[in-house]
């Protein structure tokens, strides 16, 4: 019951040797009711809660909707009344790390991930914003740098099932306690009641203004040349899925914030990912999980080199079980985050960042009777892509790929969503602060 409701988490359940050991008669009994446990999370929210928010919500002429994990893990219903919440205020939406799939990737309503690695444009509506409707987010701190520079002239509505979340890291107006699905419910329904229509002309003027900066092209890349882009690379394998059962988990680093920036999501829980902990070793052993949950499923575990290394005993247990996941492996030969941190905020001084002595990964999976394949280059990338796809049983793809490619755009550790980096043109320009390096 407490691992499962309210804001779910693990529970240890601690069983001594001494008890393990002793004798006792089993006997069968009918399943019988837990005693009522002491945590019960209010999962229905105050109706006036409710009305309040819909009386912030009619005032608002620059509106932002902010989704996080607490939509997932809601249940896909969560997702479906927030599609209907967008589609009827028309109002520009974006989500966390965590959050990807409560929205379609396709809605034309979407900015994108928002934070330290998120778009431009959901950055700077999400700081210009004079209405941020919170749905399931925590306010984590790659997500609002800054805190002081945090969407500054903003009404605030924090709709989450955890009251210790509200006020915690960023001061609300206003608190909607609930389930994310038992509160879009509500919403919606008193904004039914009350004929909600949104101020046309202001939106459009929002709408232009975050038109502008999308023009920006903040995730634009270059593919040129025979050196496979990080980018390139999981764009082709979001594209080569595109009409696949597809589940994506990743381990943690700069891989982790390409696929969430070039993978697309239309539904929820089809990205596993480890966020706030950022657990390396997590999407192998998540990977497996979710191919036994889905056996006809075309499951992925898109990896770093480093990250893949810490959990590959697990490659026992796939090859145990034969179960056909496949291991996309974005190989630039280092840590490639740590790297981008000591080359942009530490001056270059790098320091236990380069793998100096990894694994034929190709010869690694045939020691565990899997296929293994490379792409050295951009004309290998399709056909690698198009084998591991095809081939019935688990796969490690070692995908060659530039060994100093950074992730941006990014806001810098100490910087408020305003103060992104796009590019390397920016790194000289925006210099980071002295406090910004000790927030890394």
């Amino acid at each position: 019951h407490v691992a499962a409701s309210g804001r779910p988490g693990p529970v240890l359940i601690d069983l001594p040797k001494d008890i393990l050991m002793k004798e006792a008669p089993y006997q069968k009994e009918v399943i019988r009711a837990s005693a009522t446990a002491r945590y019960q999370p209010a999962t229905e929210p105050d109706p006036a809660a409710i009305s309040a928010a819909v009386d912030m919500m009619i005032r608002a002429e620059r509106p932002v909707i902010y989704g996080g994990g607490g939509l997932i893990n809601s249940g896909p219903r969560a997702s479906e009344l927030l599609t209907d919440l967008v589609h009827m205020t028309g109002w520009p939406t974006t989500l966390t790390l965590m959050g990807l799939g409560a929205l379609s990737a396709a809605d034309k309503h979407f900015l994108g991930m928002l934070g330290m690695h998120g778009t431009y444009e959901a950055n700077l509506a999400m700081h210009g914003c004079d209405l941020m409707l919170n749905l399931g987010a925590r306010f984590d701190d790659r997500v609002t740098g800054l805190i002081s520079g945090f969407s500054p002239n903003s009404t605030k509505i924090h709709c989450d099932i955890d009251p210790s979340s509200v006020n915690k890291n960023v001061a609300v107006d206003l608190a909607v306690i609930g389930d994310a699905t038992k509160i879009l419910e509500a919403l919606i329904a008193e904004m039914k009641k009350r004929k909600f229509k949104p101020h046309k002309t202001s939106l459009d003027k929002w709408w232009s203004q975050i038109e502008v900066w999308r023009k920006r092209d903040c995730l634009r890349f270059n593919q040129t040349g025979s050196i496979i882009k990080p980018q390139h690379a999981i764009k082709r394998l979001c594209e080569m899925t595109a009409e696949r059962d597809v589940y994506v988990t990743t381990e943690v680093g700069q891989h982790q914030m390409w696929a969430a920036q070039y993978f697309d999501f239309h539904l929820p829980n089809r990205w596993m990912t480890s966020g706030g902990l950022g657990t390396m070793g997590y999407g192998l052993p998540a990977a497996l999980g979710v191919q036994v949950a889905h056996p006809g499923a075309t499951v992925i575990d898109i990896a770093g080199e480093a990250s893949f290394m810490m959990n590959m005993q697990e490659l026992s247990t796939l090859s145990q079980y034969n179960l056909p996941v496949k291991m996309f492996i974005i190989n630039n030969e280092w840590m490639g985050m740590v790297r981008q941190w000591q080359e942009l905020i530490h001056g270059g001084r790098y320091s236990e960042s380069y793998s100096a002595s990894l694994p034929d990964f190709r010869k690694l999976a045939d020691t565990f009777n899997m296929t293994g394949l490379v792409a050295q280059s951009s004309d290998d990338l399709d056909s690698v892509i198009t084998q591991m796809l095809d081939t019935p049983g688990p796969v490690i793809a070692d995908i060659r790929v530039a060994k100093e490619e950074n992730c941006f755009p990014m806001i810098p550790s100490g910087a408020a969503h305003n103060d992104m980096l796009l590019g390397p043109e920016d790194q000289a320009e925006k210099p980071v602060s002295e406090e910004g390096m000790v927030l890394v």
